[in-house]
């Protein structure tokens, strides 16, 4: 296993450079210049160059590039350009909500992707089965904006259950959780559905009924246990999705986390926190799906990894 762990690690370190480039060269393709915007729109010409070349954006692209990957090799992700702040202080600030939000919006996921997809698959071909898919559906399709103003509107304006925004308090987490849930949760309830018909219909789970054992039992103990690795991948995407995807979340509820920093560091074209936020989001996926492999071994210990 260690060798194998060694071996994803080493193979994600060209991914980390694509995106490290890619991201570098996106950014400075964006419209609007940073030093424009540090020294204020009424600044002289002078005032502007001069910022530009405290900055470095004076020097070519590649060596700008030379001196932020060597910086990042270093652990330096810069400096940001709006507040003179290092870039890892913000994402240190930024990750634990964001953190937070993710791990509250899988949690919501799971609950009700794999309830609604085993009760789906138990209840095949009935009025049941056939509102639980619909919902799914209606889950992918909803845009999480869209979802999120609904949610707004219903509890929080309306019913005053809960929080229309902001991050403190108990329960500011579970509108956005269940904004960023939902999607997930529909995903993982239609492969959920797919692959419970495909094991109910398996002679050993007919024997376990035959044995006299509990439809709950039957479903827990013997159904469940052989999809996980199918429902597993699909948690684990939707897991690193979530992660990245909880920007717009984060701008609607006004949740301060990785997504919000991201949000008003493109507004501001500060280029170094930018690029610290989608690295930040690469470094996550790529653990999130390390992880996944690791716990195919724990779900199904027919499963050996070698070096």
């Amino acid at each position: 296993m260690r060798g194998y762990l060694a071996y994803r690690v080493m193979s994600a370190i060209p991914t980390v450079l694509g995106v490290t480039i890619f991201v570098f060269m996106f950014v400075h393709l964006l419209p609007g210049d940073p030093a424009r915007l540090m020294a204020g729109l009424g600044a002289t010409d002078d005032s502007v160059q001069l910022v530009r070349h405290s900055l470095g954006l004076d020097k070519p692209l590649w060596t700008q590039y030379s001196i932020y990957i060597r910086g990042v090799l270093q652990g330096d992700l810069g400096i940001s350009n709006r507040d003179a702040t290092a870039v890892s202080v913000h994402l240190a600030q930024a990750f634990i909500p964001t953190a937070e939000l993710t791990v509250a919006g899988i949690a919501v996921a799971m609950l009700v992707g794999l309830t609604a997809g085993i009760v789906a698959a138990n209840a095949h071909n009935t009025p049941w089965d056939v509102a639980l898919t619909s919902g799914a559906m209606l889950g992918i399709s909803l845009p999480s904006f869209v979802l999120a103003f609904i949610l707004i509107w219903v509890f929080a304006v309306t019913l005053r259950m809960f929080p229309t925004g902001g991050d403190e308090g108990a329960f500011a987490i579970v509108l956005p959780a269940v904004t960023l849930g939902v999607g997930a949760a529909a995903t993982i309830a239609r492969i959920t559905r797919s692959e419970m018909l495909g094991v109910t219909s398996q002679d050993y789970i007919r024997a376990a009924h035959a044995k006299g054992h509990a439809p709950l039992a039957v479903i827990l103990r013997h159904a469940l246990p052989n999809t996980l690795i199918p429902v597993l991948t699909v948690i684990g995407l939707q897991f690193g999705f979530l992660i990245s995807g909880a920007i717009i979340v984060e701008t609607v509820f006004s949740w301060h986390g990785l997504g919000r920093l991201l949000v008003d560091a493109i507004g501001f074209r500060d280029y170094p926190v930018i690029q610290g936020v989608v690295l930040l989001f690469a470094l996550e996926f790529i653990a999130v799906n390390i992880l996944t492999d690791v716990l195919y071994a724990w779900v199904d210990p027919r499963i050996r990894y070698q070096g």
